[in-house]
């Protein structure tokens, strides 16, 4: 499916991504480090996106668990992450690419808050886990750190702090705000 490894795509905490075929169609198989405990981030990730449909949320296409190798095979994003061209002086994404990418980051964000079945809190919204594809219509994706609740709850506990240093909420880190 992906050939060997050969095309990296990119590189997060939990493992390699990489370009793959499917059926004809291009993939991203993203590789799962092993990890200690039970694997709680790969059910995170399967848990929480196998529940969602929505333009804006990157789809899963399927997965892999085979004692220690787990896998995730994702839709190909052609224009990779955000990071890549908002980080780029070379860019020319201007104020309405940008506008545009905003608001669907933001339809996205409702749809899990407000859209499913179960509420979904990402916990790791960054422009490295935004993905655009051929039209640059972003897509959130990376639900490794990802909490379900039901759709009552208006509080949601969390023992420790989830995210990326820089990117996490104020009332996630520090209990004196929110």
């Amino acid at each position: 499916m992906t050939n060997s490894f050969k095309e990296k795509l990119g590189e997060g905490d939990y493992g390699g991504i990489y370009k793959g075929n499917l059926n004809g169609h291009p993939v991203a198989v993203k590789i799962l480090k092993a990890t200690k405990g039970n694997g709680e981030e790969f059910i995170n990730e399967v848990a929480s996106i196998s529940r969602t449909s929505h333009v804006n949320i990157v789809t899963l296409l399927g997965f892999c668990l085979n004692r220690k190798e787990k896998a995730l095979i994702y839709e190909f994003m052609p224009n990779g992450s955000l990071d890549k061209h908002i980080y780029n002086q070379d860019s020319n994404m201007g104020w309405e690419m940008l506008y545009k990418i905003a608001l669907g980051i933001a339809r996205g964000l409702e749809y899990l808050h407000r859209g499913c079945n179960s509420r979904i809190l990402h916990f790791d919204i960054k422009p490295h886990n935004i993905l655009l594809d051929e039209d640059f219509c972003p897509k959130i994706s990376d639900f490794g750190l990802a909490k379900l609740s039901t759709r009552k709850e208006s509080i949601m506990s969390t023992l420790e702090a989830r995210g990326t240093i820089g990117y996490i909420a104020p009332e996630v880190f520090s209990r004196n705000f929110g």
